[in-house]
């Protein structure tokens, strides 16, 4: 007699971790290319075939069963095994070809990333890039992006990768405020703020800003640090930003010391199995080497060559940027 296991298929898997997913057979049908009727059908079977009930049918949708949780949690040990060979399978054949998904933020992305991608590219002319701007982490594991940049100081336990250096973070103002040139740091105790919300709530720069800045002069907040560095240009306020978003866009002055409490590591990140492929060591290596070579932008030393405020300049009014922050926390 045939064991009834022995008759389950990967795309029966995928069915039943495709309907567990989304609680219903339309949107489970449209994840997997097929049609409902096509899905019904081929859960109905799998059901039969082991003689168990792996979803229960509710008006509110279908609701996974203890037996359905297990399978669901094969497929998942299943879909990870597939990837993981055809991955390494596929770095061994492609080489310096193919295609390379990255994942980063927009803030890295802008004036840091894009030049050493374009550098690389002209050297690996058939590797072609595809960029994924988001702050939300990918799950390397299942293939939805190759590599990613990351600026964090906890990076996943599971994944291949090196930290290349320390982030800064200094405050900003519009180049083009009519003050700056009378009033200079003084002003900065009467200035209004631009700060982060939403998914980047979580960054330093928010709770340090939070605690010492009055409520009432933080204007506008926003959940992309280059939005943040769009509105401080616009006029709308000083703010924090990475030094190597401020000081290389020049519609942007530097107000302040480095604040060290605000410091965040950058690491390159990729899946274990594909760590040797011949076009993830290529673009992983290329971005070590140019990001040393570029490693005082991203530690926010300064010179003057920029027409940014020199070492000396910036740390003589680190004093009044902290008695500002203190001024604003007691008027709260």
């Amino acid at each position: 007699m045939t064991d009834p296991i022995a008759k389950l298929t990967w795309d029966d898997l995928r069915i039943i971790r495709a309907v567990g997913k989304n609680g219903a057979l339309a949107p489970a049908a449209e994840m997997l290319g097929v049609n409902s009727s096509t899905i019904a059908r081929r859960l109905s079977k799998v059901e039969g075939t082991l003689g168990v009930t792996l979803f229960d049918r509710r008006r509110t949708g279908y609701v996974t069963t203890a037996q359905g949780e297990e399978l669901i949690a094969l497929a998942e040990r299943v879909e990870l095994d597939v990837v993981s060979v055809a991955r390494r399978v596929s770095g061994h054949v492609q080489g310096h070809t193919g295609d390379l998904r990255i994942t980063t933020s927009d803030s890295l992305l802008l004036h840091f990333l894009t030049p050493m991608s374009a550098d690389f590219q002209s050297y690996h002319p058939a590797i072609k890039l595809e960029v994924i701007v988001g702050n939300s982490p990918l799950n390397l594991a299942r293939g939805e992006s190759d590599i990613a940049i990351r600026a964090t100081e906890t990076p996943p336990e599971n994944l291949f990768g090196r930290k290349v250096a320390n982030i800064a973070w200094a405050p900003y103002l519009s180049r083009s405020d009519s003050s700056l040139s009378s009033s200079g740091m003084d002003a900065l105790r009467d200035r209004q703020w631009v700060s982060y919300s939403g998914k980047l709530s979580g960054l330093k720069a928010f709770k340090f800003v939070e605690e010492r800045v009055n409520h009432d002069d933080i204007i506008y907040r926003t959940d992309s640090v280059a939005g943040a560095a769009a509105a401080i240009v616009a006029g709308l306020g000083v703010g924090f930003l990475p030094c190597m978003l401020g000081d290389l866009s020049p519609d942007l002055v530097r107000v302040g010391a480095v604040e060290p409490q605000l410091n965040d590591e950058l690491w390159l990140l990729t899946h274990p199995d594909i760590r040797k492929s011949g076009r993830i060591y290529a673009f992983m290596t290329h971005c070590i080497e140019a990001i040393g070579k570029r490693r005082d932008l991203v530690e926010g030393r300064l010179g003057t060559t920029s027409g940014q405020p020199s070492e000396a300049d910036i740390n003589s009014t680190s004093l009044l940027f902290q008695t500002t922050l203190l001024w604003g926390r007691s008027r709260s």
